[in-house]
């Protein structure tokens, strides 16, 4: 039940907070605790409506304004951002439940998206060619393509955004942003710093809401393109409807990341490696590792210490400094991750830990009611299993033994994911082979969760990625605008008479 002292969480539209024009809202809660904070409004096409109208009246000025003065706000915006970012990690352990520390991290992979669109009249430059035929010249420029929509999950609040919108905003578009409606609020904060770092009205808003909101977004004729993040069930959803309605789309989808593990790989640092990323975040991360590919003997080195490991997880409320887990985000996630557990041990793998029985009280004061789970570990688990084959999304963790290298590169392969994936091994020609062979978008060698930096892009492949173009650096960039060929000449250099002969260099 809310109190009239729990806050509505509404819109961000023409540069302002912007109340609900709908009854219909959802409990925003506290997982450690369970108890509620606030309520969010649910928006309906109306209040989609009115956000794509502000977001389409202002787009003609801001695409007009130089690059090095849009530069300018996102520098202002990065300095606020810096200024506020504990505020905006608050935000994030308060309403997603994990570690301070960890939001912290968010906040500045976020950060470092924004400090990239910075250089945007560089990364807007296009290409000419003088004399390209007799008396013409050839160029090409990339323009804004107007209103674009970016729809982000409950698992990264801030940074996810921040790889759309920074990007997008600099290019010149107008921008959109249907945060998850579990945690609304970093979504606010981050509007209320950029319309401080002096962006205009109507460039950025925000509407809150579930799928009504996102269909309206989606089939509204003005919006131009769509980004999502989310899982491959609603990512395949967007990159179908958005494309029949005639959108640009990059709809990222689910994961199951593997991570081999070569008999000559440092041990300790691939237990190190395991734990942090499948558990890290309560494995609430598309990046997490999921899945350990333990090749040869490597199993019988490293799954003694994985248990150990996994039943001296720091489970606390996030924020407790010393925590290095926090609970999953709500209630409804924590049934279905359970019901996993429950289907693993039906499926006949081996339960080694089963974080299922751990008692909230531990995690601090306050804490007996929220929606807390222990690190989970499964060894034995074969690819026929569902908990091999879906992402669970939480902190479980599955050990695949596989008799070689060939065998653990294929498990990777035939799986409809290809998100991230991981090597560890001293071995070079094993390492340049697994960076060669393996089929996915981004690849750690040595590195457990190979985010790429805010230059170089975030994507998958199979069903991990609808659309063409992954996410920020370059590539977003190009997603966000559209090239156009100019070719130029005079009337002194033009021919007498009409040519009827497909035009060719001369």
């Amino acid at each position: 039940m809310t109190t009239a002292t729990e806050p509505t969480i509404g819109h961000y539209i023409q540069g302002q907070r912007a109340a609900a024009t709908t009854t219909r809202s959802r409990e925003v809660t506290n997982p450690a605790t369970a108890g509620v904070t606030g309520r969010v409004a649910l928006a309906n096409r109306g209040d989609v409506d009115a956000a794509v109208a502000a977001a389409q009246a202002a787009f003609p000025a801001w695409a007009d304004t130089p690059p090095i003065r849009r530069a300018r706000v996102l520098f202002r915006f990065l300095e606020l951002v810096n200024q506020h970012k504990d505020a905006l990690a608050h935000a994030i352990t308060a309403e997603h439940g994990k570690v301070f520390t960890d939001a912290q991290g968010e906040v500045a992979r976020g950060i470092d998206i924004i400090e990239f669109a910075c250089g945007i009249p560089q990364l807007l430059k296009g290409d000419f060619t003088d004399q390209v035929s007799t008396g013409i010249d050839n160029w090409t420029l990339r323009q804004p393509l107007g209103v674009v929509a970016g729809i982000t999950p409950f698992n990264f609040p801030v940074m996810v955004p921040m790889w759309m919108f920074p990007v997008a905003i600099a290019a010149g578009n107008t921008f959109v942003l249907k945060p998850s409606p579990t945690d609304p609020t970093a979504s606010l904060l981050m509007a209320d710093l950029f319309k401080q770092a002096g962006l205009p009205d109507g460039v950025f808003n925000v509407v809150q809401g579930d799928k009504e909101a996102v269909d309206a977004l989606i089939e509204h004729p003005d919006v131009k393109a769509v980004s999502f993040v989310g899982s491959t069930p609603i990512a395949n959803y967007i990159y179908e409807t958005g494309a029949r309605h005639g959108k640009r789309v990059q709809a990222l989808g689910g994961a199951k990341n593997h991570m081999i593990v070569m008999p000559d790989a440092d041990i300790d640092q691939a237990v190190d490696a395991l734990i942090g990323a499948g558990y890290g975040s309560a494995g609430e991360r598309c990046m997490a590792i999921s899945v350990a590919v333990l090749v040869g003997d490597a199993a019988d080195k490293l799954v003694p210490k994985l248990i150990e490991r996994t039943k001296a997880l720091k489970v606390l409320n996030g924020t407790n400094l010393a925590a290095e887990m926090g609970p999953i985000v709500t209630r409804a996630a924590h049934e279905r991750i359970s019901g996993y557990i429950d289907l693993g041990v039906k499926e006949g793998a081996q339960l080694l830990v089963d974080g299922r029985g751990f008692d909230g009280k531990q995690a601090g004061e306050g804490c007996e009611g929220g929606f807390w789970l222990g690190g989970t570990l499964f060894d034995h688990v074969t690819p026929a299993m569902r908990i091999y084959k879906e992402e669970i999304f939480g902190p479980v963790l599955a050990v695949v033994r596989a008799k070689d290298f060939g065998e653990a590169v294929q498990l990777v392969n035939d799986h409809e994911f290809g998100n991230g994936v991981a090597c560890f091994t001293r071995d070079g020609n094993v390492a340049r082979e697994f960076g060669r062979r393996i089929q996915a978008g981004m690849v750690g060698i040595n590195v457990p969760i190979p985010v790429p930096m805010a230059w170089h892009g975030f994507g998958g492949w199979k069903r991990s990625l609808f659309g063409d173009m992954h996410a920020y650096g370059e590539e977003g960039v190009r997603f966000y605008t559209k090239q156009k060929s100019i070719m130029q000449r005079w009337p002194e250099s033009t021919p007498k008479g009409a040519e009827f002969v497909m035009p060719t260099a001369k």
